[in-house]
């Protein structure tokens, strides 16, 4: 079990929404199956509208969870039971975060998500992870 931590110079969701498609592009061109959990329907929405746009002549095959179909990069507001690699884009630490193989924070500049992440860092912690930080 891996968590990780990205710490991104930038404020707001959507630099956490663009950080969140490349790791998701590169995960996939590694052939590993993602999970991008998001905080809302909203969230969702923004992020299957991004992952098609985020790079031009980019292609992440990608589909929201409730119309998946095989897609290696699913979208939603409640990760399956377990996987390869789940990104946390919401607010609070996913329930069944134990069975994947890792887990991949997101966090911007602004102050509200730094102080969400670092309860979930001692969420993780204390859970006996040993968290890894990556200041970007």
């Amino acid at each position: 079990m891996q968590v990780d931590f990205y710490v991104l110079p930038e404020a707001g969701d959507a630099a956490r929404e663009l950080f969140c498609c490349r790791l998701a592009e590169k995960a996939w061109r590694r052939g590993v199956s993602v999970f991008v959990r998001t905080a809302d329907e909203a969230g969702a929405e923004r992020l299957d509208q991004r992952l098609w746009t985020f790079r031009p002549g980019s292609f992440v095959p990608h589909a929201r969870a409730a119309e998946a179909d095989g897609e290696p990069v699913l979208i939603g507001a409640e990760p399956p039971g377990s996987g390869e690699l789940l990104i946390n884009l919401g607010t609070d630490v996913p329930g069944g975060w134990q069975r994947w193989s890792r887990v991949a924070e997101v966090l911007s500049s602004d102050a509200d998500t730094r102080r969400r992440g670092r309860e979930r860092f001692r969420t993780y912690r204390d859970a006996g992870t040993a968290p890894n930080t990556h200041n970007l």
